[in-house]
């Protein structure tokens, strides 16, 4: 993990509070805000740590097989050019598009990023509530940039670039940003992708640019204040529990997979697959929630 993520802690830890202090101010004066709640903060809180501890480890079992591929890459890409940290930037962005909409539309890479979306909170604190068994699933996504040129310390330092943007838009009473909403992702974004509303459900994976979504047909406006947390919410705050729930239920759904085919489709089909076609999935449920919609506005 790159050392910018280790400097910024500090500064984590002062915005957090800062933002509770005035939005529970904010909360008393009237504002409808959801605000901060003390055992989901301390959650997301250790969630933190935990990534930042064991990303310290799983970062390294990557290095390898990312320093093979850099010395067999197609391209010897200058590490002080400009125009290189420029495409840098573009194809990290993409490359975390990819990888943010798989670990949505597949179940395995859903189990470790689910921790993420499981609070029903929407605050600084919930931006910390980072994956603990992502990095070591992940690395794969990022595998082209280093066949490409790019020098695994530039990746390392891209990624932490694009993981401090995300920091802020985590933050639910800031508004619409006008035109830099048409390039870049921004709370408002980001507040639909945190939402558990069937219309909101797989939407909005860019990391700083929201391009790749409206590219790709996975973009929505918000239209109105999302409900954060997931379609059927933890009913704890411990922070294992929440880091491992998933893996638990697939190997739950395993155990009962009467299959080869359901045994592929539990784990690699998109979470709320079910071999006899009861369960519902996140496209299913966001097309009827837009046929609904559309009704509504005819």
């Amino acid at each position: 993990m790159s050392a910018l993520i280790y400097f910024a802690i500090p500064a984590f830890l002062v915005t957090v509070l800062l933002e509770a202090y005035f939005v529970t101010k904010a909360r008393r004066e009237g504002a409808k805000l959801i605000g901060y709640e003390t055992k989901d903060t301390f959650a997301s809180l250790a969630m933190g740590v935990g990534n930042v501890l064991i990303s310290m480890v799983t970062k390294l079992a990557w290095m390898p097989l990312w320093w093979v591929l850099y010395e067999h890459r197609l391209f010897d890409l200058p590490t002080d050019a400009w125009w290189v940290f420029a495409l840098l930037f573009v194809s990290e962005d993409f490359c975390y598009y990819v990888f943010h909409r798989t670990s949505h539309e597949v179940r395995f890479f859903w189990a470790a990023h689910v921790n993420h979306h499981s609070s029903q909170h929407y605050n600084l604190s919930t931006a910390l509530r980072q994956t603990w068994t992502g990095a070591l699933i992940g690395g794969v996504f990022w595998l082209p940039l280093l066949w490409l040129g790019f020098h695994p310390a530039l990746v390392l330092m891209q990624q932490a670039i694009s993981l401090l943007y995300q920091y802020w838009i985590h933050v639910e009473w800031l508004g619409k940003l006008g035109p830099f909403e048409w390039i870049f992702n921004t709370p408002s974004h980001h507040r639909v992708h945190h939402g558990s509303d069937a219309l909101y459900l797989d939407r909005n994976h860019g990391g700083i640019l929201i391009v790749w979504d409206r590219l790709f047909g996975t973009f929505e406006e918000e239209r109105h204040t999302p409900t954060y947390g997931l379609t059927k919410n933890l009913e704890t705050f411990h922070p294992v529990k929440i880091a491992f729930h998933e893996w638990v239920a697939i190997g739950r759904d395993l155990k009962n997979a009467r299959s080869l085919r359901e045994a592929l489709g539990v784990v690699f089909g998109p979470p709320g697959w079910s071999a006899d076609g009861k369960g519902e999935t996140s496209a299913v449920a966001r097309a009827r929630a837009s046929q609904a919609l559309g009704s509504v506005e005819a």
